[in-house]
């Protein structure tokens, strides 16, 4: 089983990044599963969300503890949370930043980090600094647990109701960061 923890602020679509993680796998026909972890945060606060994926049924219902994939949407969380907490040295970090691996101060091998600047992405692709759709185009690439072509399935599904245009946007903005 994989289990991966996304790390973002209140606000950012953290809880959209793992369902549409999850919605991706079962499109490639796998089990899923995908959930957050908030109490009475806001806007702007620190939260989790989890996504597993198997070939088998998931039993455990269980926050991601020991994630083997850690996506980071907001890098100023470095500074006041420890997203790195459980992780290990196999542990797959995507982390939205501009900046080069030597200067993310994660205590992860940096040849585990996939850093992609997803705000430069969907500035300009997307037009608002909503990362949480862009980044999981650099976690397709760097791990193949789902495939893009799930991941644009899983947006379409997703925002089917929020029109053609925020779906295009998405789907570029994914398309774009899985190239880097």
């Amino acid at each position: 089983m994989v289990q991966i923890r996304i790390h973002g602020r209140g606000g950012q679509g953290v809880v959209t990044a793992a369902e549409l993680i999850a919605m991706a796998a079962f499109a490639d026909g796998k089990i899923s599963q995908a959930f957050p972890s908030f109490g009475v945060e806001r806007t702007g606060a620190p939260i989790e969300a989890f996504a597993r994926i198997d070939n088998k049924p998931i039993r455990t219902r269980e926050h991601v503890y020991h994630p083997d994939v850690l996506i980071i949407q907001d890098p100023t969380l470095l500074d006041s949370v420890d997203v790195a907490k459980g992780c290990d040295n196999n542990t797959l970090v995507i982390i939205n930043t501009a900046k080069l691996k030597k200067e993310i101060k994660i205590n992860l091998p940096p040849k585990n980090i996939f850093n992609v600047d997803a705000t430069k992405i969907a500035l300009a692709i997307i037009g608002k600094n909503l990362v949480n759709t862009t980044i999981l185009g650099a976690f397709a690439k760097a791990t193949g647990y789902v495939s893009l072509n799930s991941l644009e399935k899983a947006i379409k599904e997703k925002f089917k109701d929020k029109g053609e245009s925020i779906i295009t946007k998405n789907i570029n903005a994914i398309r774009q960061s899985y190239k880097l």
